[in-house]
């Protein structure tokens, strides 16, 4: 855990309401990176280039009053997700369609925030919990090769004891 895992935040917002704060929250250069988007196809665009690369990637979105984008929220996590399995999404909402917004978009959503006073602190809470657990991944995968590898060394030693068992038996 000594270094710092490079965190790119993809802000998905059509009326341009909360990406200047979520630039202020999350100033550091050196961890976050922010790119804010207003059209869906320049959004996917930038999606579909990053998709080779392991950094973490969080998507913000922000929905809005009417039921037709809630719909069109729902069909573009769909499509987040069918571009990169592993990207984190925030849905940022109002908070008396809240409930509303959960019965459309009920898969993909790693958070349901409401736009309150408090919504720039929970983005910021919700993205150090997805970080954390990019980083849990990764150094399972890493402990699970480690571990290969030494069940590998512990074989080939308990093989070669059994062979220099059998061939030299003078020794045992």
């Amino acid at each position: 855990m000594a270094k710092n895992i490079n965190t790119h935040l993809f802000c998905y917002d059509d009326h341009r309401g909360f990406t200047e704060d979520v630039r202020k929250q999350f100033t550091d250069s050196t961890r976050y990176t922010v790119m804010s988007f207003h059209t869906r196809e320049e959004f996917i665009d930038h999606l579909q280039e990053e998709k080779e690369h392991n950094f973490c990637k969080i998507a913000i979105l922000g929905a809005h009053d009417t039921r037709e984008q809630f719909e069109m929220i729902d069909r573009l996590t769909m499509e987040i997700k069918r571009i990169d399995q592993r990207i984190g999404l925030i849905l940022l909402g109002p908070a008396d369609k809240m409930e509303e917004i959960k019965k459309t978009v009920k898969f993909n959503i790693d958070a349901y925030i409401p736009k309150n006073a408090n919504s720039i602190l929970r983005i910021h809470n919700t993205v150090k919990n997805l970080i954390s657990e990019h980083s849990i991944g990764i150094f399972r995968k890493r402990r699970n090769f480690s571990l290969y590898i030494l069940l590998t060394f512990f074989l080939l030693s308990v093989l070669l004891i059994l062979i220099a068992y059998f061939k030299l038996p003078g020794y045992f």
